[in-house]
């Protein structure tokens, strides 16, 4: 197995659609060269900023293909997201993710027929990582949108590391900070645990998270690339300053549905990845003109372009 393990900011990208909310590949160079080119050098794709659910699996099948393809040639590293209410999806894109070389794979839980104990988890883990014997395994935890709740993640990795041996850590995008710290110390820090709730970065970073995960770098990697900088050199007030500039970011978008209006950014950004798919929404121009004035009103556009 490969030693790969996240560091720094690893962008959850989204799935590009054309304006009728289909699959449009040709997006993806030009939204991986806007990446690069804002500092950014590995990708999560398919996840949940990448609108999974709501692809199908041929869909997920091709996206995967194309950033196979453009991710390395730009410098930027894939980690595909595999996860499925269907296992045997979700191995299917697991084992597709080892043949296109991709760094990482990692899996939410099936979340309609959720597992009912942590064995019933590691099991369901247990069947996709086997599809993908020689690509590091990540256990995604996002519990606001699955609801799989009750399933410490020190508790998980200690008994599922003899059952999956290529387990590398979890995608920790889970808020529970105290959790997050007794998983980070297990076994000497053993485990990579990229952390994913944005607005809380520079505080999981504090806990010991060293790489993040998320949907704001796409359009606002500035900040916390800053809070990164601003703790190597000690400088915790600069950093707890750039930590603040995201939230107002977050808020702007979501009041408008946050998927919806974070594509319609990105388009504003010369990135045009289409609207989301139902049931996400999606902003009107004269609603996108307004956050734009609002992001404008705040600095936004001053801190990263």
């Amino acid at each position: 197995m490969s030693s790969f393990k996240f560091t720094g900011l690893c962008t959850a990208t989204h799935t590009p659609f054309d304006s009728e909310g289909g699959l449009n590949l040709a997006a993806v160079e030009p939204q991986a060269k806007f990446l690069r080119s804002h500092g950014i050098t590995s990708v999560f794709i398919g996840g949940t900023t990448g609108e999974s659910s709501s692809l199908t699996l041929a869909e997920r099948l091709d996206l995967s293909d194309r950033w196979s393809k453009v991710g390395p040639d730009v410098g930027i590293d894939v980690i595909v997201h595999v996860g499925a209410n269907c296992l045997t999806d979700a191995a299917a894109l697991a084992a597709r993710a080892e043949r296109n070389q991709a760094k990482a794979v990692s899996m939410i839980a099936p979340s309609y027929f959720k597992p009912r104990t942590i064995n019933d988890l590691i099991g369901c883990c247990e069947m996709v990582a086997r599809a993908a014997p020689n690509t590091p395994f990540y256990y995604y935890d996002i519990p606001g949108m699955t609801g799989i709740t009750g399933f410490p993640a020190d508790q998980f990795l200690e008994q599922a590391a003899d059952r999956i041996p290529n387990l590398a850590g979890i995608k920790y995008s889970n808020p529970d900070l105290a959790a997050y710290r007794k998983a980070r110390a297990l076994a000497g820090g053993r485990f990579d645990m990229p952390f994913g709730v944005d607005e809380m970065f520079l505080a999981a970073m504090q806990a010991g998270a060293t790489a993040g995960v998320g949907s704001t770098y796409n359009f606002n990697p500035g900040p916390l690339q800053r809070v990164i900088s601003a703790l190597t050199k000690g400088d915790t007030a600069l950093a707890e300053a750039e930590q603040a500039k995201v939230q107002p970011v977050v808020d702007i978008l979501a009041k408008r549905g946050y998927m919806g209006a974070a594509k319609a950014l990105m388009g504003h950004l010369g990135v045009p990845l289409g609207p989301a798919r139902l049931p996400n929404g999606n902003p009107d121009a004269a609603e996108t003109k307004k956050m734009i004035g609002e992001l404008e009103a705040i600095g936004f556009f001053s801190w990263n372009f």
